[in-house]
């Protein structure tokens, strides 16, 4: 979790929370006034992001997580799975405790259910991510698919159990599940444009580009360019290995392809069709504001 380091040791910075955490906390927060309710759920969601890290540092072979070496880094990959499969069963049993703040069986049961379909999304888009990586073409409606299941979902129902959690109805559940499933989907596209061109635009990239993934600037530039920077691109991910000097150059066509403004814009989009899904839910007050404000964080890619 970030709390210690490899020897056992505490940090003195330990990570912030991750985005799918907070928008179960400010989704009950902004239907009921106040964020406790939902503590429960936010743990089991943040539970099960850090299953999802563990076990993609595996697939993706990365050596670093974030701020700190990968588990299967330190440990191996056995026991990164083993410890991911352990964070899974945490999430879940995690979630359950929404009864100790008096939500009704039914519905942590529903919250429950919920996180496991998520679940089960989200492998299904991790599938389609890394089955991305081995093809050439992948076209912006296939993108747009796997991110709502990979990121989506998990967003998704959060929001979900931050609404059951503020003692709402099932109506308002699914505004704010559709909600979370859209800022979901805002976020991945961000997180994008920080993994090509750095938080501060400084050209600073992760490992992800390296691995071949395919983002949204990059399906951009492939639907978009002219067919001489196409057989560039090409060039440059046929190779077996992307060296350091490859990924500057990809970032120089995409920024010629004007795949970093298109895909900003289409992150702002998504975060508004967001907010819309909201109309006609019963907010507190501040609550509205205090989302747009998680939305614009996102979209500035602080979070």
């Amino acid at each position: 979790m970030g709390w210690t380091d490899q020897q056992g040791q505490p940090t003195d910075t330990p990570r912030p929370l991750y985005f799918p955490t907070l928008l179960a906390l400010v989704s009950c927060q902004a239907l009921s006034g106040d964020f406790q309710a939902a503590l429960p759920a936010a743990a089991g969601v943040d539970l099960v992001h850090n299953f999802t890290l563990v076990h993609g540092d595996v697939q993706s072979a990365r050596p670093d997580a974030q701020d700190r070496p990968s588990i299967w880094w330190v440990w191996g990959p056995a026991q990164a799975i083993n410890a991911g499969d352990g964070l899974h069963a945490l999430g879940r049993t995690t979630i359950m405790r929404l009864a100790q703040r008096g939500i009704p069986a039914e519905q942590v049961l529903h919250a429950v259910e919920s996180l496991d379909r998520a679940c089960l999304a989200l492998c299904e888009g991790q599938y389609m991510d890394l089955e991305f990586q081995e093809r050439m073409v992948v076209t912006s409606t296939a993108y747009f698919d796997m991110i709502s299941r990979k990121t989506g979902a998990l967003t998704g129902s959060s929001a979900e159990a931050g609404a059951l959690a503020a003692g709402t109805d099932e109506p308002v559940w699914l505004k704010f599940r559709d909600m979370g499933i859209k800022m979901g989907m805002a976020w991945q596209v961000s997180q994008d444009i920080v993994d090509l061109w750095g938080g501060a635009g400084d050209g600073m990239t992760a490992s992800n580009v390296l691995n071949k993934k395919k983002s949204l600037p990059l399906i951009h530039a492939l639907e978009n360019s002219s067919l001489a920077a196409k057989r560039e691109l090409g060039g440059i991910y046929m190779k077996r290995v992307l060296e350091p000097e490859d990924v500057s150059k990809l970032v120089q066509i995409l920024d010629e392809a004007g795949s970093k403004v298109f895909s900003e814009a289409k992150a702002s989009e998504l975060m508004n069709q967001a907010i819309e899904a909201l109309d006609g839910a019963d907010l507190a007050d501040q609550g509205l504001e205090n989302l747009k404000n998680l939305g614009q964080r996102v979209l500035e890619g602080g979070i």
